[in-house]
């Protein structure tokens, strides 16, 4: 068995979650439940990042501390989660005292490195991003490219990371592993920031004092993104608990938006070269759900709250429209009509009328009792095709293509049934060849969609008889043909989709 580690990004709690936040963590979730159904041992985390000059300010326009803040917004990320069937295993908050000790610990190995000094920092600021800009990175009339807000100008007494010193180690380790960032465009990104030069940067800051103390000075707490990225560390034990440390990193891919692509391929691994730890082996890189063409934040008004769309679409047609609709690491544009379209498409029209009609075949010709399948169909190939596509696409983080595979299975069964028509079939051999045919391709495409499906991949494998939990299946061999035994009792129930109008 191996071990399998991914995290999202920790959020932000200065706002209640959104639909930007829910696709990365769906993604994270499907990809992880992949990995259960493969026997892999997983652990999937996500998290609040609660500390920094943005929660602070947030707190404060809302009369209370800057923990009772952080108190009542984060159980709200965790309840969305739960909300959208999130199997994490581990929610961190930076406000955790694990979560200190790792920081203090990464802090210390990088100053005791001698990689971490004293310095002055004079220039531009955003809050929003919680990071530095120079002249020529910020639109014009000193506008942050991100948030389309003016920067602040400051200059304070700082410690600096001396990223500067990292350039050749970083491109050496890139050029080792050059399928560390997927998709492959996002590599050529993280590249070409590094080879474009490395500036040293503030990793304290003196007029915040919402933040973890730095251990060798408690006049400056630490910089949020030198706190923030350490979460993925103080999940697994790092500076307390070396056998879970040892156990779990390095991470097998960090997921994040391509807007942190500097924080994390540069600054991220750099940082943990300093302090003498391995850098993660992998990183997805998603696109943003644009609305209105515009990126989703709360400042800009446009935010989705993704629970809205659940009362719609069911949470399993929502986390499908999410990992269907839009290629990873591509931005999408996210409107009411193209969730409404994917789901009566591909969800109402295709999965469901297809566990619909089988069924009822099999009551109305069968008896109600499923026939097992023949070993030579002719579907056993297109089953097989549609496995090792969609094992493919999990392995590219690719859940757009991984799904299309797995429909494929689906469009291969539905016109399959087209073809040999078998509700104009009378009872007996003919029919039940068909039928068996169709339940052992329903039963695997309940076993591939189940990482973006998983109630409704349970409501099939139930239908059609069949005990036990699709969670518990173990790939590749539970999608190889002839696994339905055949004399089960096949039941139609309610619409797993039911159309939407439009």
């Amino acid at each position: 068995m191996s071990r399998f580690y991914v995290t999202t990004p920790i959020y932000y709690v200065n706002a209640e979650p959104h639909l930007g936040h829910a696709y990365t963590t769906i993604v994270g979730d499907a990809l992880t439940r992949w990995h259960r159904l493969m026997g892999d041992d997983v652990k999937y985390l996500t998290g609040t990042d609660e500390h920094g000059q943005k929660i602070q300010q947030a707190a404060d326009a809302a009369g209370k501390t800057p923990q009772e803040f952080t108190d009542e917004v984060a159980p709200k990320f965790a309840d969305a989660w739960d909300r959208l069937n999130i199997a994490n295993d581990d929610f961190i908050r930076t406000t955790e005292p694990r979560h200190r000790t790792a920081v203090n610990e990464l802090l210390q190995r990088c100053y005791d490195a001698g990689d971490i000094e004293l310095d002055t920092y004079s220039g531009w600021y955003c809050v929003g991003c919680e990071a530095y800009y120079t002249e020529d990175e910020l639109d014009e009339g000193h506008v942050c490219p991100i948030h389309k807000k003016p920067v602040e100008h400051f200059e304070e007494e700082n410690y600096f990371f001396r990223l500067s010193r990292f350039q050749d180690r970083l491109l050496d380790w890139y050029a080792e592993h050059p399928d560390a960032i997927k998709p492959s465009h996002r590599a050529n990104e993280a590249i070409g920031l590094i080879k474009s030069g490395l500036r040293d940067f503030s990793v304290s800051r003196t007029t915040v004092d919402w933040g973890i103390p730095l251990p060798w000075d408690e006049n400056h707490v630490a910089y949020v993104w030198f706190d923030a990225l350490t979460n993925y560390l103080s999940a697994v034990g790092f500076g307390a608990d070396d056998a879970d440390y040892t156990d779990w990193w390095p991470v097998d891919y960090h997921l994040i938006g391509k807007d942190i692509i500097r924080f994390h391929c540069v600054y991220w691994p750099a940082m943990l070269m300093s302090a003498g730890v391995e850098p993660p082996k992998g990183y997805g890189v998603g696109g943003w759900l644009l609305v209105g063409g515009e990126k989703m934040s709360k400042s800009g008004g446009n935010a989705v709250n993704p629970l809205d769309l659940v009362d719609t679409t069911g949470v399993d047609g929502f986390r499908y429209y999410v990992l269907a609709e839009t290629p990873y690491g591509s931005d999408g544009d996210f409107t009411y009509d193209g969730l409404v379209a994917r789901y009566n498409a591909d969800l109402a029209n295709n999965l469901g009328n297809l566990a619909a009609r089988v069924a009822t075949v099999v009551g109305k010709k069968c008896d109600g009792v499923g026939p097992a399948p023949a070993a030579d169909s002719s579907l056993a190939q297109a089953a097989a095709d549609a496995y090792a596509n969609t094992a493919k696409g999990w392995d590219d983080i690719a859940p757009s293509k991984a799904l299309d595979a797995t429909w494929s299975l689906i469009r291969a069964t539905n016109a399959f049934l087209e073809s040999n028509e078998p509700w104009k079939m009378e009872p007996g051999a003919d029919v039940e060849r068909v039928m068996g045919d169709a339940l052992e391709a329903l039963r695997i495409v309940a076993i591939l969609a189940y990482p973006a499906v998983p109630e409704t991949s349970q409501a099939i494998w139930e239908r059609i008889g069949l005990g036990g939990n699709v969670v518990d299946q173990r790939l590749p061999d539970a999608a190889a043909w002839g696994g339905y035994p055949g004399g089960l009792t096949v039941t139609k129930g309610d619409p797993l989709f039911p159309r939407i109008k439009a």
